[in-house]
């Protein structure tokens, strides 16, 4: 058999030098090039300018954000500890709670929940604890925590019979609201007891949804939950926006769902998008917002855009 002396790298038809390996910093994700201001963005709608916020004279009062939907898997903490620390950049003092018995937000900011212990739990269910004794700093300047374990699990059962058991968070985040410029709440996965006390403490809700059908289908449950609430237990509550998350414009499957949500939802639907990334999972590992661990890509200056616009429709000061 003859060999074939026009193979690259010569007549082993091995490739001797080295792939082209650009820095994955170097290419838009998929889906999210740069439309411009003024161009159509992923959303389908012309992309307005978002400019840099001017730095705060002074802190608080904080405005109260919950993070919410009842699915998993939508990106909701991901997006808290991201947005989160988008908004310490600007020089916003920002206080993230973990709201989910899982306690993948204290996790994933390098806290160890199932050491401590006092958590947002105690806060819940006992007298005499003071929340800034419970608070715990973040590597991530203007960034504090408050966790969460696996013993919130047990709070629904224990806040039943309680008065005024809807409005327990609030109560407990009180003493410092004048601290911080956004409280931003990392829901569980449910629409019970815990995420009724969430919505009751909030004055906006922001609803991450996933690029993906199923997903949508209890945005209109969530939505009519906010407003009962809104009607029964806190008429200041309204919806923020609602952030698409895990898309992939290379698909027709996550440009399709997005244009659904903006032709039901309207101005509701942030321009921003958070694309699909294995970033995301390493940072996670890393302890370490998006912001940080990966200055420089796409999906840190992603969020950072999400929080100029949240300043920008003013969500947050």
């Amino acid at each position: 058999m003859s060999i074939d002396r026009n193979l690259p790298g010569g007549p082993d038809g091995l490739v001797n030098e080295a792939p082209d390996v650009r820095d994955a910093t170097d290419t838009p994700l998929p889906g999210t090039e740069d439309a411009g201001v003024g161009g159509i963005g992923p959303t389908g709608r012309p992309m307005p300018s978002f400019p840099m916020p001017a730095p705060l004279d002074s802190h608080g009062p904080a405005r109260v954000i919950a993070m919410c939907n009842q699915k998993g898997g939508v990106g909701k903490t991901t997006t808290t500890i991201n947005l989160g620390a988008a908004l310490a950049e600007l020089g916003r003092r920002v206080l993230l709670v973990d709201f989910d018995p899982q306690g993948a937000l204290s996790v994933g900011l390098g806290v160890r929940p199932n050491d401590l212990d006092v958590t947002i739990y105690n806060l819940l269910t006992e007298r005499g604890h003071d929340v800034r004794q419970v608070i715990q700093t973040t590597r991530t300047e203007n960034l504090d925590l408050i966790p969460a374990n696996i013993d919130l699990s047990a709070a629904e059962v224990q806040l039943v019979g309680e008065v005024a058991r809807e409005q327990i968070l609030a109560r407990a985040l009180r003493p410092v609201l004048d601290d911080y410029d956004v409280i931003i709440i990392d829901c569980q996965p449910s629409l019970g007891l815990l995420t009724v006390n969430a919505l009751t403490a909030a004055h906006g809700v922001i609803i991450p949804l996933e690029c993906e059908f199923f997903a949508m289908r209890g945005v209109a449950l969530l939505v009519e939950t906010i407003e009962k609430i809104t009607d029964r237990l806190n008429p200041r509550l309204q919806v923020d926006g609602i952030l698409a998350t895990m898309y992939d414009g290379r698909t027709l499957h996550s440009r399709e769902v997005v244009k659904s949500v903006v032709d039901h939802f309207g101005e509701r639907v942030f321009h921003t998008v958070i694309s699909r990334t294995v970033k995301f999972p390493d940072a996670t590992l890393a302890a370490e917002p998006i912001t940080s661990y990966a200055s420089a890509h796409g999906a840190a200056a992603a969020y950072r855009q999400l929080a100029r616009e949240l300043i920008a429709r003013g969500g947050a000061a």
